[in-house]
């Protein structure tokens, strides 16, 4: 018999609502712009995937009758949002047509045949442990904002690298890394003994979109179980699966950039007074690059811009330095995203030479540390 489901808009609109980043990209595949509902004895299935992506939703509602079907997810969505009615009803028709009712409205929407949507990832329920999603949070916060962009030439760099480790104490780890060639952004969390059950396969590079659906995840639950699985990340939560297709490659040797750095020649800085100043200064670099230069002497710290088009900007803070005298050149951006995931009331800059990257961390930021690297101005 076709399918006849009645669904809450309250349950129904936040899944269809967190399939849109899914299925809202174009792509060869026309029926990926649908999502497929399939029914279960007190509850319906509502899953998405871009080929990259598979998420699977559990939402109740009242089974009249039995079936699966894919539907226009955008339209639907917009049916559901727009509808004035505290129910909807979706019953299958001839040819793969929908009639929903919502209230005093009445909709056809042209679906699919649920047999052409592609069948979704498996995988072993036994590798996956569970962990504290704030944990995983600031793994992905500490480092989502340094991964390359798509038009990156190297292709691990648009992903971050996942790894379980030790750490200096030999304690076990989580941690999380990424780079756009030009910063570096190191985060890692230490695991309970319950959480050290994680397995996580050799060189997991989950792409930037499955990470940003993984932080997705964790919004409004205490804790999900994760694991790795046949070159993909699976993340289950009470109501949702999301399966993560991994990339292919490898991430490049970041050891090597961290050991460069000997963290000698240090400058400590007030953090928000640092990102306050940045922000002043950027209002007068040049877009392309936002070039800054750093001027360290002896406790104080001057900061300088110039623009071709808008003129130039100069700002000057006290720091804790006593190191000969340097002359720097970054991006102004990268010290403005790594100071704004930071908590540190104050934060340490390891810089060796004028030419040399820049390394910061804080005592309130345990486990992250970025680096960027040095411009000629």
């Amino acid at each position: 018999m076709p399918l006849s489901i009645n669904v809450s808009k309250e349950d129904f609109l936040p899944a269809l609502s967190s399939l849109q980043s899914i299925t809202g990209k174009k792509g060869t595949m026309a029926i990926l712009a649908n999502v497929l509902i399939q029914t279960q004895d007190n509850y319906i299935e509502i899953i998405a995937t871009d080929l990259e992506v598979g998420i699977k939703k559990s939402v109740a509602a009242e089974i009249i009758n039995q079936g699966s079907m894919t539907l226009p997810s955008k339209i639907l969505y917009e049916i559901v949002k727009e509808s004035g009615s505290d129910s909807i009803k979706i019953e299958e028709k001839d040819k793969n047509w929908a009639k929903i009712k919502a209230g005093t409205s009445m909709y056809n929407l042209a679906g699919t045949a649920s047999e052409e949507y592609p069948d979704f990832p498996e995988y072993n329920e036994e590798k996956l442990i569970s962990l504290p999603c704030d944990l995983v949070k600031e793994l992905i916060d500490k480092t989502v904002f340094s991964v390359a962009q798509e038009r990156e030439s190297n292709y691990t760099l648009t992903g971050i690298l996942f790894e379980k480790g030790k750490n200096k104490e030999g304690k076990s780890i989580l941690r999380m890394v990424s780079s756009d060639g030009h910063r570096l952004s190191i985060m890692e969390k230490e695991l309970d003994k319950e959480s050290d059950k994680i397995i996580i396969e050799k060189n997991t590079l989950i792409p930037r979109k499955g990470v940003s659906e993984i932080k997705k995840a964790c919004e409004g639950q205490k804790k999900f179980s994760i694991g790795s699985d046949k070159k993909q990340i699976v993340v289950k939560t009470k109501n949702a699966l999301m399966i993560v297709r991994l990339m292919n490659g490898e991430f490049p040797d970041y050891g090597s950039i961290v050991n460069v750095i000997e963290k000698k020649n240090v400058i400590e800085i007030e953090r928000l007074g640092f990102l306050e100043s940045l922000k002043r200064t950027n209002l007068f670099t040049e877009d392309t690059f936002n070039a800054i230069q750093l001027s360290v002497d002896e406790n104080k710290l001057v900061l300088s811009s110039q623009n071709m088009d808008y003129g130039n900007a100069k700002d000057e803070m006290e720091i804790n330095y006593t190191g000969e005298p340097l002359e720097l050149g970054f991006n102004c951006r990268y010290f403005i995203d790594t100071l704004q995931v930071m908590r540190s009331d104050m934060i340490r800059a390891y810089v060796n030479s004028d030419q040399s990257p820049c390394l910061l961390e804080g005592d309130a930021d345990q486990g992250f540390i970025s680096i960027i690297m040095p411009m000629k101005i």
